[in-house]
This record gives structure tokens, sequence and C-alpha cells, in this order.
């Protein structure tokens, strides 16, 4: 794994170098297609660890169904204690944001929202020749 890491770190370069040549109007990264949204989610400034936990039954019992339906792929308390991360099955914040605005948390306003859109990584492509179409 830690030749991997250190052989795409290497290609990275070579490879904006080699598409830029090719082609100088366009992007010299490939941006991928999103496949999942990161949500990190923060109680609001002002918001006690009182009224959460009030809230936290429903919260679980909810974000476990969104589990199940698959909505949700994957969640992680965050080690420093400040929230939670979800990995929630959308290709848009706004496909994930309307997944998350359902939980009751959101609903009353307890909780920040951070939505970023991720994908494949894309310098993997360059081990494997050519864009396939």
């Amino acid at each position: 794994m830690k030749f991997m890491i250190t052989l795409l770190v290497a290609f990275l370069p070579a490879l904006a170098q080699s598409q830029s040549a090719v082609a100088p109007s366009q992007p010299s990264v490939v941006a991928p297609k999103a496949t999942e949204v990161l949500v990190i989610e923060t109680a609001k400034r002002g918001v006690t660890a009182q009224q959460i936990m009030a809230v936290i039954p429903d919260e679980i019992r909810a974000t476990v169904k969104l589990y199940l339906d698959g909505k949700i792929r994957q969640w992680y308390s965050r080690a420093d204690g400040k929230g939670v991360i979800f990995l929630v099955g959308a290709k848009t914040e706004g496909e994930a944001r309307a997944i998350m605005e359902k939980l009751p948390l959101a609903k009353q306003q307890l909780m920040d929202h951070e939505y970023i859109p991720v994908g494949p990584l894309m310098p993997l492509q360059a081990l494997i020749g050519p864009r396939a179409q």
C-alpha cells in the first residue's frame, strides 16, 4: 500500500504535464464523477449535549433505517468528539442534503452539516492506461 501511494504521488506531476501537453485547453487534472457525498455533522454553536441527547434515540433509529435502505453507506464518530461523519449514497450535494434533512437532529436544527461530493481516485487511471469509453 505504501508503495502504491508513493507511486501515485510520483505520477501526479507527470500525469498533469502529459495531459496539458496533449490538450492545453482542458484542465490538467480530470475531476472524478461524484459517487457518494461525505457529510460532516457537528453541533451548532450554543447547542448543549442535553439537547442532543434528548433526540439521540430517534436519531439512531432514523440513521439505522437510512443505512438499511442503502442511503447511508458508512458512518463514523469523529475522534475529537465533535460530531459524526457519514458517507451518503448520493451523487450530488442536493441529494445528500435531502437525505440528511429528514433526520431528527436536522429537523430540530441542532446540527451543522458540511457536504463534500467524492468519487474515484482519478490518478489511478494512469496505472491502467488511456481512459476507456
